[in-house]
């Protein structure tokens, strides 16, 4: 199988596998119609999901160091959508957790090792690992037209219609599946040993930094709607607007950042991205008018260059855990990032809400000050007699993952 095939059918896979991350808040509104519940039991549903899935990620990841899993991409596919799909079934809240949280753990087994197979199937191309992570923003960014669509339609019975995304990402999923354990079988592993020894205090920063990164993103999308509203003159429009800006963006900013790092190096671009972002959320926060939506736009853009660059970044700095590294830059530190958005919205209580989006100026600064002292990792050449491979289309899935070129 050639790397770009295998990297769109991971990618339409992470699509369909995300989709079911957006998918929880899209239900909010349609519990809080049907089955009257309140804000506060409501969006105790996001939270469970939210913690529950990025917390669980790590653990996964530590799984997939000791014993490669790669069944677990259709599988923990289909357990995401089958969670979704029986949530609307019964108007019990106890059981409407359980069911969310079967498929907050499915979303959980899947992206450590997804990210090991992405990184395998990619050949250490920044651009490939790029279209992955976009996958994954699309989906996202979808799971509100999908729940819309069917639930606005039918009620929260029909439900069971949002199974099929994870029906098809299965499917898609099958193909690479099949083609690494196949190769797997031919070299006789599936687990090679790393050259590289860890960088475990630069993973560490990393980490911060994706914590930083983590607020910003999600106390602009948490708030950003409301605030285009009051800046626009109180029109549904205006915040819907501005929200599907915010989300949009980041599917852009994945490829552009897999690209740019092509040419210049993962630290660097991610040191300029996080400082163009700083001036980018200012102008969200204090330019009037219109404009705003550049700056959404331009913010969104800023986050997602850094993305899948920081997760290569993680693996690269535990080269010998790279499941571990994987669940803690796309999980554990996201979870944290969300916790931050409850102390948003008091402070926005108690003083204005433009007051409570200020400190976001400095969260990418802060992640610009920790990538200024993070060195890119060192990763040994190939041998001399080892063949070049192309980073658009002649690469073949194998099972030991080359270096960044």
């Amino acid at each position: 199988m050639r790397r770009n095939t295998s990297i769109v059918l991971l990618s339409v896979g992470h699509a369909c596998v995300d989709v079911y991350q957006g998918s929880v808040a899209a239900l909010v509104p349609f519990f809080i119609t049907e089955r009257a519940y309140t804000y506060a039991v409501a969006s105790g549903i996001v939270l469970a999901a939210s913690l529950l899935s990025s917390v669980a990620q790590p653990v996964f990841g530590a799984l997939t160091d000791r014993w490669a899993m790669p069944w677990l991409l259709p599988v923990s596919t289909l357990l995401g959508g089958l969670g979704i799909a029986l949530s609307g079934l019964n108007g019990s809240y106890t059981l409407t957790l359980v069911f969310v949280a079967v498929s907050g753990i499915g979303v959980a087994a899947y992206h450590p090792e997804s990210a090991r197979v992405a990184r395998i199937a990619s050949q250490g191309s920044h651009r490939a690992m790029g279209w992955f992570s976009t996958g994954g923003n699309i989906g996202f960014a979808l799971a509100p037209l999908m729940v819309a669509a069917v639930v606005a339609t039918g009620g929260l019975r029909w439900t069971p219609l949002l199974m099929f995304p994870a029906l098809a990402g299965a499917a898609v999923c099958l193909p690479v599946v099949r083609a690494l354990q196949q190769r797997q079988t031919g070299v006789g592993s599936g687990t090679t040993v790393p050259a590289a020894s860890d960088d475990t205090a630069s993973f560490v920063r990393l980490s911060l930094a994706v914590v930083f990164r983590s607020i910003a993103f999600i106390g602009l999308s948490t708030f950003i709607s409301l605030y285009a509203r009051q800046r626009l003159g109180g029109s549904a429009a205006a915040g819907t607007a501005a929200l599907s800006v915010l989300y949009l963006g980041g599917a852009m900013g994945s490829v552009l950042g897999g690209s740019l790092a092509a040419r210049w190096d993962r630290v660097r671009v991610a040191r300029w991205s996080y400082l163009i972002t700083a001036a980018a959320v200012a102008g969200v926060v204090w330019v009037p008018g219109p404009a705003i939506y550049l700056f959404v736009a331009l913010t969104s853009v800023g986050l997602y260059v850094p993305f899948s660059l920081q997760v290569t970044l993680g693996q690269d700095y535990l080269p010998s855990r790279i499941g571990t590294a994987s669940g803690i830059t796309l999980g554990l530190t996201v979870s944290i990032g969300g916790l931050a958005s409850p102390a948003i919205g008091s402070l926005a209580d108690a003083t204005s809400l433009q007051t409570a989006l200020t400190p976001l100026v400095l969260m990418p600064v802060l992640s610009w000050l920790i990538f200024r002292a993070l060195p890119e990792p060192s990763v040994p050449q190939p041998s001399a007699g080892a063949p070049a491979k192309s980073d658009d289309t002649s690469a073949t899935l194998s099972a030991t993952p080359t270096n960044p070129q």
